[in-house]
């Protein structure tokens, strides 16, 4: 049995190695904004975890239909703050509205994975984790940035809580793999259930 991870992330194709899931890689290249504009609109949006679980799925079926063999693994992650979606920044000065309206609050980052097999999905989760961010001056921010914009450009919520950015924040409850952008403890136990390619 052979994975393959729908992602071009460094960081889940290293979760997956870390822990000694055999895999290769084929990124899944869809258009997200995309995906996630049709999902909000009308008059029943998605929730954010779903959304999170929509895009997951969509990078599974994409990879599966071109014929990855066995299993196709998509996953992704969606940031809400108050139940509203938060896209990754644009660029640094999105990034620093972004950290000030996150400052001082607790928002969810939700982490969806979903397996196809045979073009169809056979397993889905979605892990989650509450993050409270310490309250910050807009030169805190700035000096955050300085620091760590190269790292963190593009991520969602402009930071690496597994780097330099876990000062920004005072508490962090739930799945620590959903933070990294893969609820990994269920891919494993679902792979443990069909016999792992180790």
């Amino acid at each position: 049995m052979q994975i393959t991870l729908a992602s071009a992330s460094p960081t889940r194709a290293r979760l997956l190695r870390q822990v000694g899931i055999d895999h290769q890689i084929m990124p899944a290249r869809v258009d997200e904004d995309a995906v996630l504009r049709a999902a909000m609109s009308g008059p029943d949006p998605l929730r954010p975890r779903d959304l999170a679980d929509l895009l997951a799925e969509a990078k599974a079926r994409k990879v599966a239909g071109r014929g990855a063999p066995d299993l196709v693994l998509g996953s992704d992650q969606i940031l809400a703050l108050a139940g509203e979606v938060i896209a990754p920044p644009a660029d640094r000065n999105a990034a620093a509205d972004q950290l000030h309206r996150l400052q001082g609050a607790t928002h969810n980052l939700y982490s969806a994975a979903v397996i196809y097999e045979d073009n169809s999905p056979v397993w889905r989760a979605v892990g989650e984790a509450r993050m409270t961010m310490h309250s910050l001056s807009a030169s805190q921010i700035e000096a955050y940035l300085d620091h760590a914009w190269t790292e963190v450009a593009g991520s969602v919520g402009a930071y690496h809580a597994e780097g330099f950015g876990a000062q920004l924040f005072s508490r962090i409850d739930g799945d620590w793999y959903s933070v990294l952008g893969l609820p990994l403890l269920q891919v494993m136990s679902f792979l443990r259930l069909r016999g792992s390619p180790s």
